[in-house]
């Protein structure tokens, strides 16, 4: 049966962890970014139980990963590992990772990054277009991710700045 054909709908809404970058990936760090990730999820562990997870690099900026919570919920020590491999690739590449003070957006095709004040102050004096799409880290679902990580202007959090 084609996958276009099932009536089979996803109903697995795993956990997702966002970390937004500051800029693009070069090639060599989205490489050693995919092998150090690789490594960490294969032996990444709650209370000894083996996670299954899996990550993805969106737009060449954004490390998604995921966790499948129905078959063993992710601890506060393997959060905390997980942050600490995220850490080490973030101080070695200075990619920003941690910094939640930023705006990410689509214009014109191209991802753009600015401080979160900056871009506050460019949407109120009219310098960015309101045909922008803008990107939401918040979310924590996989469902949820797919739906609205990234949205038209007028339908995401930034259109409620004045």
């Amino acid at each position: 049966m084609k996958i276009e054909e099932s009536n089979i709908v996803e109903t697995n809404d795993y956990r997702v962890i966002i970390y937004p970058a500051s800029r693009p990936f070069e090639t060599k760090e989205a490489k050693a970014i995919t092998e150090k990730l690789f490594d960490f999820l294969a032996t990444w562990a709650a209370h000894g139980k083996p996670l299954s997870s899996s990550f993805k690099i969106e737009k060449n900026q954004f490390i998604i990963v995921c966790v499948d919570e129905e078959k063993e919920m992710a601890s506060g020590c393997s959060i905390d590992a997980l942050g600490k491999i995220m850490r080490e690739i973030d101080e070695e590449y200075q990619l920003g990772l941690f910094d939640r003070m930023k705006a990410s957006f689509i214009e014109n095709g191209e991802v753009k990054t600015l401080k979160l004040i900056d871009f506050k102050t460019k949407i109120r004096n009219g310098e960015l277009s309101k045909d922008i799409e803008v990107f939401d880290f918040s979310k924590n679902t996989y469902l949820d991710f797919l739906s609205h990580f990234v949205l038209p202007f007028e339908k995401s959090w930034a259109s409620s700045i004045k």
